[in-house]
C-alpha cells in the first residue's frame, strides 16, 4: 500500500533534481510542478516512474516505432514552462493534450482567472486527458478532439501557444490566433536538430526568437507535416537533411570511401559539457548544415567516427560534406578533456572541415551566445526578411542570424 506522503516527497525531490539540473524556473511555474501530482495522470506506472526523469508511453505507435502519446520527461516539461511563463489570468492553447499532466500545470499557473484549451488528435488520449483533469481538479481545462495544426479559433485569440509534439512546420493557424505580443514555444527541427523555440509575436505578425533549447519530441500527425530527407551514405549511415537543401543523394552516396581531411578547431569539452549551440549556430553560419547519423556498427567498423554517433552536425556540398567529431584523451592522461573537430570527405571536404572549425571557434568563444530565429509566413519576398540563413518550409521562412 502506497504511504499518502509518498507521492509527495518524490515530487518534491522531482523538483529539486529540476533545479539541480539548472532550469531556473519562474515561481508560478514551480509552485504548480510542487502541487499537480505527476503519478495520478499515469496510474498505471508504478509510483517511482511517475516521478523518475523519465517519459511514459501512455499510447503506443506502431510495432517497432515511437508512441503516439507519453507524458514527457519532467526536465523538458520545466525547461519549456520557463520559456513560456505562463501567468494568471492568461488564455492559452496547448497543443498535445498528452496525459494532461501538462494542461493541469498550466491550468495552475493561469489561475481561476485564466483560460486553457488543449487539443489532440487521438480521441482516446483526450478521454484519459479528460478524466485525469476531473479527478485532480482541473476540469475548467477545455479538451478538444482535432487536429492541432489548426489550433481551436472558438477561444482564440491567445495570450500564449505551447506545442508538446514535434510539428515540421509552424501553420499558419498558430500565428493567427496569437494575440499581439503573444509567445509560441515549440519544438522546432531545422537542418537536423530539434530545438523548443520560444517565439514572440511581433506586431507584423512576424515570429521572433532569441532563445532555443536542444530537446526532443513525438513527431507530429494531420495536415501539412512534412518531414525531414535521409540520404544513405553507406551501410548503417545516413544524412538527414530538409527538402530545401539541394543535395543530390547519388552524389553524396559513397563519399566515406573518397579521402579524408582531419581539421582540429582547438576548442575542447570535458566529459558531459553541453555542445549543442554549435548546431543552431552552424545553421546560421552557411546553408549546408544537416545531421550526420551513424549506427555503432558503423563506427565500430571504422567507416565513421562522429562525435555522437546518431546525432552530429554537418556540413555537405556537392559532393563532399564534413562531420563533427572528438579527439578522445589518452587513458592516462589526468585532465579529461576531448578536443572538437571536423572529418571531411571528398573533394571540398577539407574546406567544408574548415568551415565547421569555424563554427567551434565562433561557439567557443561565447558558449552561450544563440542565434536569433525569425519566422515568415510563406511568400515573403526576399527582400522583407532579415540578414541571415534562409530555411524555406511549406508555410514559413525561417531567417537564422548568427
Amino acid at each position: 500500500m502506497i504511504d499518502d506522503t509518498e507521492p509527495d516527497e518524490l515530487r518534491v525531490s522531482m523538483v529539486d533534481a529540476v533545479l539541480a539540473a539548472g532550469h531556473r524556473l519562474p515561481p508560478a511555474v514551480e509552485r504548480a510542478l510542487r502541487a499537480v501530482p505527476r503519478h495520478l495522470f499515469v496510474p498505471d506506472a508504478p509510483l517511482a516512474d511517475a516521478y523518475a526523469n523519465r517519459s511514459i508511453t501512455i499510447k503506443p505507435g506502431p510495432p517497432g516505432g515511437r508512441p503516439a502519446s507519453c507524458i514527457s520527461v519532467p526536465t523538458v516539461v520545466a525547461m519549456m514552462l520557463a520559456q513560456l511563463d505562463p501567468r494568471p489570468g492568461e488564455r492559452g492553447l496547448e497543443i498535445g493534450a498528452g496525459t494532461g499532466y501538462n494542461a493541469a500545470l498550466l491550468d495552475h499557473c493561469v489561475g481561476t482567472t485564466g483560460q486553457v484549451t488543449t487539443v489532440d488528435i487521438h480521441p482516446d488520449v483526450t478521454d484519459h486527458a479528460c478524466r485525469a483533469l476531473a479527478a485532480t481538479g482541473h476540469d475548467r481545462v477545455r479538451v478538444v478532439t482535432g487536429d492541432g495544426a489548426h489550433g481551436h479559433p472558438d477561444n482564440a485569440p491567445y495570450d500564449w501557444i505551447i506545442v508538446t509534439v514535434g510539428p515540421w512546420d509552424l501553420p499558419p493557424a498558430w500565428s493567427d490566433q496569437l494575440a499581439p505580443g503573444g509567445r509560441l514555444v515549440v519544438p522546432l527541427t531545422w537542418r537536423g536538430q530539434t530545438r523548443s523555440v520560444a517565439f514572440v509575436k511581433q506586431d507584423n505578425s512576424v515570429l521572433r526568437a532569441q532563445d532555443s533549447r536542444l530537446c526532443g519530441f513525438i513527431p507530429m500527425i494531420g495536415d501539412d507535416q512534412h518531414g525531414e530527407r535521409v540520404i544513405a551514405l553507406a551501410d548503417d549511415v545516413a544524412l538527414h537533411h530538409d527538402p530545401d537543401q539541394p543535395f543530390d543523394p547519388d552524389r553524396l552516396r559513397g563519399v566515406l570511401d573518397r579521402p579524408s581531411t582531419t581539421v582540429w578547431s582547438g576548442a575542447s569539452i570535458v566529459p558531459m559539457e553541453s555542445t549543442d549551440l554549435i548546431w543552431p549556430l552552424l545553421t546560421g553560419l552557411g546553408p549546408g548544415t544537416c545531421r550526420f547519423a551513424a549506427a555503432q556498427a558503423a563506427v565500430d567498423a571504422g567507416l565513421a567516427d562522429p562525435a555522437f554517433a546518431y546525432s552530429s552536425p554537418a556540413l555537405a556540398e556537392g559532393d563532399s560534406l564534413a562531420y563533427l567529431t572528438l579527439r578522445r584523451p589518452a587513458p592516462d592522461t589526468a585532465e579529461r578533456r576531448f578536443e572538437l573537430g571536423a572529418i571531411g570527405h571528398g573533394p571540398a571536404g577539407a574546406h567544408l572541415a574548415e568551415r565547421l572549425c569555424a563554427g567551434i571557434r565562433a561557439w567557443d568563444h561565447d558558449r552561450t551566445a544563440q542565434p536569433v530565429i525569425t519566422a515568415y509566413p510563406a511568400g515573403t519576398p526576399d527582400d522583407d526578411l532579415a540578414d541571415g540563413q534562409i530555411v524555406d518550409k511549406q508555410h514559413t521562412r525561417l531567417v537564422i542570424t548568427a
